[in-house]
């Protein structure tokens, strides 16, 4: 690849390193394997960089990739039929992780409707950019996206407190 190609390449990976990290723990609800995930899309991402660059949308290609890594982790894991969840480690970065509460709430949900909620809310994408990357109908990301909202707040809930019903709202607004 060229020097010019490997500097874009390079500038894109240090803008974007946070957010799609970000999405990564979010997607995975583990910060190492978020880390797995992440390197392992900009690794796909250089090999087409060059492509993907002049003709495509690099945003759109490593979240595609971050996508179809961590569905095929689930597949992995189910056919390996793995249990537990991996625990969760305390991550020191500058990263601004969302409120400990709310991680704990999103790894509750199932993959598919985690991936709606992160997409939707958190990446800010359209129902129908969420339903082109995870390769279903407008409809089910709706639907997965109406089923987690609601888990979520009642994992979020506190006796006698209606203020944690939003926090979906208030964190995409972070």
């Amino acid at each position: 690849m060229s020097d010019t190609g490997d500097a874009g390449y390079a500038a894109f990976v240090t803008a974007g390193w946070d957010r799609y990290l970000r999405v990564a723990r979010l997607l995975t609800g583990d910060p190492h394997r978020a880390e797995e995930l992440l390197q392992d899309s900009l690794v796909k991402l250089y090999l087409r960089w060059r492509r993907v660059s002049v003709r495509g949308d690099p945003h759109a290609y490593l979240r595609r990739t971050l996508i179809n890594g961590n569905i095929s982790w689930w597949r992995r894991r189910r056919r390996e039929q793995l249990v537990a969840d991996a625990p969760e480690h305390a991550d020191p970065g500058a990263v601004i992780e969302p409120p400990e509460p709310l991680q704990r709430a999103l790894r509750q949900l199932p993959d598919r409707q985690r991936a709606v909620v992160v997409l939707r809310h958190y990446e800010d994408l359209t129902e129908r950019e969420v339903a082109a990357l995870l390769r279903c109908s407008v409809g089910t990301v709706k639907s997965h996206n109406a089923r987690a909202l609601a888990r979520l707040r009642k994992l979020l809930a506190e006796p006698g407190d209606d203020t944690t019903a939003n926090v979906m709202e208030k964190e995409a607004t972070r």
